[in-house]
């Protein structure tokens, strides 16, 4: 049931609309999109740095690859630097694992005021922590149809 409204709701309504920004769907698209692109780009140089320079394998370079990744997220985000990038970036810088890492520094630094056990400990994985969660459950879920369909023979 939708709600009507009154004739000085409706004015206001119309008035509010025409002020409105309208949004570049299209173009932020495109910039998450090449942003995000550019930021996995990055981690495959690093992982590649990896493997030529200290005789990796393509598995074994994954885990220091990521690492960097975090780091320099963290880092940035430490600087002030990431969020200016992520503003521009929108949804592109934050998909990947240095979107994760940015969380969790920048409430680190928003909380560490209260402390480093209440304020850092306490708040650093607020935002992190639903991230955490569905991964996890979705590493179980994932889990059980492996299970059901490759080891008891479902295909």
């Amino acid at each position: 049931m939708k709600k009507t409204l009154t004739p000085e709701q409706q004015s206001y309504q119309t008035l509010a609309n025409e002020y409105e920004i309208k949004r570049p769907v299209f173009k932020n698209c495109v910039r998450a999109f090449f942003v995000g692109g550019l930021i996995c780009l990055i981690g495959q140089g690093i992982s590649t740095f990896f493997m030529t320079v200290f005789d990796f394998t393509e598995k074994t370079a994954g885990d220091p690859t990521v690492a960097v990744l975090i780091f320099l997220s963290a880092l940035l985000t430490g600087f002030g630097i990431y969020d200016h990038f992520a503003q521009y970036a929108g949804a592109g810088t934050s998909v990947p694992v240095t979107g994760f890492a940015n969380s969790i520094a920048s409430a680190a630094i928003e909380h560490r005021t209260e402390g480093y056990v209440l304020g850092v400990g306490g708040n650093m994985f607020k935002l992190a922590g639903s991230v955490i969660v569905f991964g996890t459950f979705a590493a179980f879920v994932i889990g059980i149809i492996h299970t059901i369909l490759v080891q008891w023979g479902g295909f």
